[in-house]
């Protein structure tokens, strides 16, 4: 076993050792690409969605100079069966990128060093290779002296591009490594397969891949890979009833990843982390990317303002992705910021709609956090001022209510204008961000001149009141709570028994100032 060449299954057997959820199914996956033309795997995903683990896996799988059968005969590619066709079987060449740029001198050596290395450990096996300073060359001859083929294995392949963003001289370099070993003529004779992981996705130069032959899995497009890029539903669900965790919780802190062939996908780290701690929270600071979230929002690129606010408010922003050239240098426009922060996890996508959204609560929180030490000091404001306005609503200050939205809507005129229902509905839903700690919100259809209720709905562990808030535009506040009566608790709180406050909200254009009148209730079920 070397550092390099056949490192042997210590990796994946202590994996196995821990918290371990079943994604053996990759394997199947992989075993079906082996020596056809699709071959060529690259896997993008956030910090701490699992990408290493799987490399792990699929090295202690593959590698031929270990034994693996006892650390997968318990997983679902047991039953596969190509099981024991590929099984150890071959040799394999494991590159972590990160690695490499830690333990050089200077960045700019990583590509040479890199070769040097392997080549070193291909040749203390592969005796009668010639000396050689390029690692597709080495490979190739051992091709043709002993007919074996490679399947390499890289993580975190973008590191370079993420951690030498400027220096594009290097970055060439690295990238002609990668044709030489993907995109020559001696490929199908020394590549049996290949699977890469990273955060971006191949970069782009204009809207060319610089490796065309890879199959990109991503998190705009996961396409048959969708169930591996995070812990699916019923995962989680399985999860929170062995471990006595609350299911619905975890819902809220960490679901909101959705794709066509998984419709619900889960933070794997965070929900790891809420079991292993016994508590929900924000994990989300662990994988180091909040700085990097700060950063690009702080760019603020034409309209991403109003973007992010009308997100945090519940909304969705539809994007163009197609712009983004998979790189953290080249940003230059707010489409290209909204579309890295979907690649870095901030943001879900909706392929369908061609819309980006804040995901859950773990992932609003950071926002939230980053907003508030952004300069955007009318949001920050309103965002700190949140929970002084919960508690004047609870307890039927209207007064306080009025007075409070009406500071906030003035502090943010620039993004927050009443042009629509939504613009309304956004203010609101910030004025009242807190909230979504003990609340799960819940928005209703506009209907009329009465814009979109917000039903705010308590979780289990708060003994706060159910909330209704209806928005009226010229209008009155007591209207409000009379269409909201009229509908007779119909809808979402039909089945809620407890304390019910109805809150009418109602903005004069004329004056540009709020009005609310607040009515408590004790509901029985209907």
């Amino acid at each position: 076993m070397g550092m390099y060449l056949n490192i042997g299954n210590a990796g994946f057997s202590s994996v196995r050792k821990g918290f371990y959820v079943d994604k053996s199914g990759l394997i199947a996956f992989v075993n079906n690409t082996l020596g056809t033309k699709d071959k060529l795997t690259c896997v993008s995903r956030p910090r701490r969605f699992g990408k290493s683990f799987a490399t792990q896996m699929l090295c202690a799988y593959y590698d031929k100079s270990c034994d693996s059968r006892e650390l997968f005969q318990d997983l679902k590619i047991a039953g596969d069966s190509m099981f024991e066709d590929f099984l150890n079987k071959f040799d394999v060449i494991y590159l972590d990128i990160t690695w490499f740029i830690s333990i050089v001198k200077n960045v700019r050596d990583v590509v040479c060093y890199l070769q040097e290395q392997v080549i070193s450990e291909l040749r203390s096996v592969y005796t009668a290779v010639k000396k050689e300073t390029s690692l597709p060359i080495v490979l190739a001859q051992i091709a043709e002296m002993t007919g074996h083929r490679f399947i390499i294995i890289i993580d975190e392949w973008d590191a370079l591009f993420r951690e030498a963003k400027e220096n594009t001289d290097l970055q060439e370099e690295y990238l002609q490594l990668l044709r030489g070993l993907f995109k020559s003529s001696m490929t199908d004779k020394m590549i049996e397969a290949a699977y890469m992981t990273g955060i971006l996705p191949i970069k782009k130069y204009g809207t060319q891949s610089a490796l065309t032959d890879f199959r990109e899995y991503t998190m705009l497009q996961p396409k048959k890979l969708a169930e591996y890029t995070g812990f699916t539903e019923s995962e989680v669900k399985t999860l929170c009833q062995k471990y006595g965790m609350n299911f619905e919780d975890a819902k809220k802190w960490y679901d909101g990843y959705s794709f066509s062939r998984a419709q619900s996908v889960y933070s794997p780290n965070s929900v790891v982390q809420a079991i292993c701690n016994e508590e929900f929270g924000d994990y989300w600071t662990e994988t180091e990317t909040y700085e990097s979230l700060k950063y690009y929002i702080g760019l603020n690129e034409d309209g991403l303002k109003d973007a992010i606010i009308s997100m945090l408010g519940g909304g969705k922003c539809r994007i163009n992705t197609r712009t983004f050239q998979n790189d953290m240098s080249n940003i230059k426009s707010k489409d290209d910021v909204l579309t890295l922060l979907v690649h870095l996890g901030y943001l879900a996508y909706d392929s369908v709609r061609k819309e980006v959204y804040i995901p859950n609560q773990e992932v609003a929180d950071e926002f939230k956090n980053a907003v508030e030490n952004s300069g955007w000091k009318g949001i920050s404001t309103a965002l700190q001022a949140s929970e002084d306005l919960l508690e004047a609503t609870l307890r039927g200050d209207t007064e306080a209510v009025a007075k409070g939205i009406d500071e906030i809507h003035l502090a943010n005129t620039s993004v927050l204008s009443y042009n629509n229902e939504n613009s309304l509905s956004c203010v609101i839903t910030i004025a009242y961000y807190v909230a979504q700690k003990d609340y799960i919100l819940i928005r209703e259809l506009p209907t009329g001149k009465g814009f979109a209720d917000i039903v705010f709905w308590p979780e289990k562990h708060t003994d706060k009141p159910a909330m209704i808030i209806e928005l009226k535009w010229d209008e009155s506040a007591q209207g409000a709570i009379g269409q909201i009566e009229e509908r007779g608790y119909t809808g979402t709180l039909e089945k809620y028994a407890g304390k019910l406050l109805l809150v009418g909200i109602n903005y004069n254009k004329k004056n540009k100032k709020h009005e609310c009148f607040i009515k408590s209730y004790e509901k029985g079920i209907s």
